[in-house]
């Protein structure tokens, strides 16, 4: 399987950083109805109560709050364009990640820190303090060069990852829609 290099992904940060800083254009949307199972969106809905419309996620969340509810910091997954497209290579017999948003968006510490609000279409997104640094999945998808640069503890601030987020106002989402700073 072509997955990309270690040598590869450190050369692609000036590149992935580089992304908007605001405004950045969403290029895909994607739910998941169950485990392992994706439908790409053209448009989303986004509530405070029920997170993204259709999706698994807070019906069997994999963080939960002590009251066994699920914890709304990871109501929406958002990846950078950038990132996807250096690991996603093989798109017919690699699975897609599986996150909510991709937008071409820097979503560094720098940019959007811990706790801002970003407007995602007509709703309003709170930047999560819980880091994405991939998981199982991501290794066995991507390889385990793109899992130890999205979890290197080195590029924690980069969110090479993306960024996970609570819906602070419910809204819609599209396909065209820029993810903007407030």
């Amino acid at each position: 399987m072509d997955q990309a290099t270690a040598d590869e992904l450190e050369a692609a940060i000036p590149h992935v950083l580089a992304a908007p800083a605001s405004d950045g254009p969403v290029h895909l949307l994607c739910t998941r109805p169950a485990r392992n199972q994706r439908v790409f969106q053209q448009s989303l809905a986004l509530s405070r109560m029920h997170g993204v419309e259709g999706d698994f996620e807070m019906r069997e969340p994999w963080l939960k709050l002590g009251d066994g509810r699920a914890d709304p910091r990871i109501q929406v997954s958002i990846l950078p364009l950038r990132v996807l497209d250096l690991v996603w290579r093989d798109r017919e017999a690699m699975a897609y990640p599986g996150d909510t948003i991709i937008a071409d968006l820097n979503t560094s510490e720098d940019n959007l820190p811990n706790d801002c609000l970003i407007r995602v279409g007509t709703a309003v997104l709170r930047v999560s303090d819980i880091w994405n640094r991939g998981c199982a999945k991501w290794r066995a998808r991507y390889g385990n060069d793109a899992y130890a640069w999205s979890s290197n503890a080195a590029n924690k601030a980069l969110r090479l990852r993306g960024i996970l987020c609570a819906i602070e106002q419910d809204g819609t989402v599209a396909v065209g829609d820029v993810i903007s700073k407030l």
